[in-house]
């Protein structure tokens, strides 16, 4: 593993051929949410969707989402990678592909997947590629993970309408990429971090958040 890491770039995505291999069991992580108390693995209860988001650190991204009108639950995890089950220090080398996601679990009674996807846009930069701010890494690049075709639709409506707008504010273009993430259960497509990660800045207020938008406001209805 030595000399994979002396040859690849952080900053670069890995082969599969060049991941690293994980485990066949998931890690150690908690059932419930340390603000909420909800569950935060499935089953969860009727009309609750879920979506799952790469925006950068995920200590600043899931505190974002918790605080959001109609989300009943969120956790941090690894998706869109490669290796199975991975560790935080196996995503922090560059080699599972994996990037730090956050899991939103909202009520469609009092919010809607575009609200998630507002929140979203707005608070972080989609044009930086493979960091955000002083993040690099493929860990923290931006992502929309969606589990349905309208999921995919609406998203693609927002990156389209979005863009737009931040091409008038001056900025570049959206990285961001919308991938397929499936059911979520314990075990994967999404996998779970360790207890140490979930709710982060719930149990540390002030740790680091790098995370920051563009200032630039997402257009209403974005997923019409």
């Amino acid at each position: 593993m030595f000399s994979l890491l002396n040859a690849h770039s952080k900053s670069m995505m890995p082969r599969a051929d060049q991941a690293l291999p994980g485990r066949d069991v998931p890690i150690p992580s908690p059932d419930f949410h340390f603000v909420t108390g909800n569950r935060i693995k499935p089953p969860f209860p009727d009309g609750m969707a879920t979506a799952v988001f790469g925006m950068g650190c995920f200590w600043g991204a899931e505190r974002k989402f918790w605080q959001t009108p109609g989300v009943w639950a969120t956790a941090v995890g690894y998706g869109a990678g490669f290796t199975p089950n991975p560790t935080y220090q196996e995503v922090c080398t560059g080699l599972t592909g994996h990037n730090e996601v956050v899991l939103v679990v909202f009520d469609t009674a009092s919010a809607t997947f575009e609200d998630m996807l507002r929140v979203f846009w707005e608070s972080h930069d989609p044009t930086q590629g493979m960091r955000q701010g002083n993040d690099r890494g493929t860990q923290y690049r931006s992502g929309i993970y969606v589990n349905s075709d309208d999921q995919r639709a609406a998203a693609e409506a927002s990156l389209k309408a979005y863009q737009a707008t931040l091409s008038k504010a001056g900025f570049g273009r959206i990285t961001t990429e919308i991938r397929d993430i499936g059911e979520i259960k314990d075990g994967g497509p999404f996998y779970y971090a360790e207890e140490v990660h979930q709710q982060y800045l719930a149990k540390n207020p002030h740790g680091y958040c790098g995370l920051g938008g563009t200032g630039v406001a997402c257009p209403v209805g974005v997923g019409a």
